[in-house]
C-alpha cells in the first residue's frame, strides 16, 4: 500500500485493490493539553485513543448500514488500528461538517454575545468548514460552496439531510446509556455520483456529556462498547 496523506489523527494509504486504508493514531485535536473536537490542530496525545476511535467508528458504521445509510466502510483490523474503506473524493481540499445539538465550544466563541453556553439548538444546527489549519478552518455556506465550484446546492442538501439523520441515530443510541450528545463532526465524500459519509464516527470527534460533565474520548468509547 502507498501512503497518500498524513492527517492530524489518521494516515491514509491507497491499496492495490483500489480501496483506501486509514491508519488511526493516538493524536487528538485540542489546545493546551485539553481535548476539544472543535479545535483545528493536534493538542494532545492520548494512549489508546486511535484504537478507541476505530472501535467506535466500526460500531456506528455497522449501525448505519443496518439503517440503510450508505458509508465508505468496508472492514477493520482493530489490532493494527486500520480500517479499509471505499474511495471517496473529498470536496475542495477537504470539508468538515459539524452538527450542533447544544451551543458550546467554538460556536460560543463566535456567537456568545447572542446565545448562552449550553443552549439547546432545536432540530440541530449544521455548519461546514474548510479543512485549512493556516486559515483556522474557515466557515463556508452552501451558497459559498456552490459559488466556488466545490459542491452544488443539491449535493449540499443531501449532505445536510444525511448529517441530521446520522446525528439523530448517534444521539439516540447514546441516550440509551445516559449520555447526551452536544455536537459531532463528520466528513463526506463523492462516490459513484452521490455524497456518502467517509472518515470516521469517533469518540474523538464528538462532544458528549454525562450528568453535566464532559466525557473524555477513551472513557466514552468504554461506555459505548461495554454496555
Amino acid at each position: 500500500m502507498k501512503l497518500t496523506y498524513k492527517g492530524k489523527t489518521k494516515d491514509v494509504y491507497t491499496l492495490d485493490n483500489g480501496n483506501v486504508m486509514l491508519k488511526f493514531k493516538d493524536d487528538c485535536t485540542g489546545k493546551d493539553g485539553v481535548f476539544d473536537p472543535g479545535e483545528n490542530s493536534v493538542g494532545l496525545t492520548i494512549e489508546g485513543i486511535g484504537k478507541a476511535n476505530l472501535r467506535t467508528s466500526v460500531y456506528y458504521f455497522e449501525m448505519l448500514q443496518k439503517a440503510g445509510i450508505k458509508t465508505h466502510y468496508v472492514s477493520a483490523d482493530i489490532d493494527n488500528a486500520t480500517m479499509e474503506v471505499l474511495p471517496g473524493k473529498v470536496f475542495g481540499h477537504g470539508l468538515e461538517v459539524i452538527c450542533r445539538l447544544v451551543a458550546t465550544g467554538s460556536f460560543i466563541r463566535r456567537y456568545g454575545e447572542y446565545i448562552a453556553d449550553g443552549t439547546v439548538l432545536e432540530g440541530g444546527y449544521v455548519e461546514c468548514t474548510f479543512k485549512n489549519d493556516e486559515k483556522g478552518d474557515p466557515l463556508v455556506t452552501s451558497e459559498g460552496l456552490a459559488a466556488l465550484g466545490v459542491m452544488s446546492e443539491e449535493l449540499f442538501k443531501s449532505m445536510k439531510e444525511q448529517t441530521l439523520k446520522i446525528t439523530k441515530i448517534v444521539a439516540d443510541d447514546l441516550k440509551t446509556i445516559g449520555l447526551d450528545l452536544w455536537d459531532i463532526k463528520f466528513e463526506f465524500g463523492y462516490n459513484n455520483g452521490e455524497v456518502i459519509l467517509i472518515d470516521e464516527i469517533a469518540s474523538g470527534n464528538m462532544r458528549v456529556y454525562k450528568d453535566g460533565k464532559i466525557v473524555e474520548p477513551v472513557e466514552l468509547t468504554k461506555l459505548i462498547l461495554n454496555r
